[in-house]
């Protein structure tokens, strides 16, 4: 039995949720085709993960992410080229002194740390997101869902008003676990895309 996902060491734990939605950004077929996400087409899954956290980054660290392609124009060598600076970062054994701060993460809080609690998470719950819009397989690491799920349920008056996610929405009497988390998350759990 190995160690469970959502207990691996940071470096470790981003590059197996990461490769995960790297298979996804893969096996993208159409761009342009809906997503869970409202308003936001499967392109602008990967627009959002690849802007926001250089944003992040660059507004509380000197540390910046090399401008890569848009998502708009290249969604797959978007998420490609901010996805190997990040594994760069990780395995930079002089990393930490990147030191990050924030009135929101924390004050001169190393890179690795700021990127593990704040963007891996992110990246693993658009893989489902991703997957549902192109039609691939969306099953997600059942302990790390479990982990994720409890997790937050346990802090939802002070995540909730936050507005990074959605309202709660309804979810079935014979819910999985993992369809309860993207409820939580305020997705329609059994999101399809509408028929073309």
């Amino acid at each position: 039995m190995g160690t469970p996902l959502s207990q691996l060491p940071p470096a470790e734990k981003y590059r197996t949720i990461a490769s995960g939605f790297t298979a996804t950004v893969g096996g993208v077929a159409d761009w342009d085709a809906p997503s869970p996400v409202a308003e936001w087409r499967a392109r602008d899954v990967v627009r959002h993960l690849t802007t926001w956290l250089p944003a992040m980054i660059q507004g509380g660290s000197t540390f910046r992410f090399e401008e890569g392609p848009s998502a708009e124009q290249d969604p797959v060598g978007a998420w490609t080229h901010l996805d190997s600076q990040i594994h760069a970062l990780f395995e930079d054994p002089d990393a930490d002194r990147h030191l990050h701060s924030n009135p929101h993460t924390g004050q001169d809080r190393p890179l690795p740390e700021v990127i593990d609690e704040f963007f891996t998470g992110d990246v693993f719950f658009h893989t489902w997101d991703l997957a549902r819009s192109s039609g691939q397989d969306d099953r997600l690491d059942p302990g790390m869902v479990h982990d994720a799920f409890t997790g937050m349920s346990a802090m939802e008056e002070y995540l909730r008003p936050s507005g990074q996610f959605g309202q709660q929405q309804p979810v079935p009497d014979d819910a999985t676990e993992q369809e309860k988390l993207f409820a939580f998350l305020g997705r329609d759990p059994r999101w399809t895309p509408p028929a073309t």
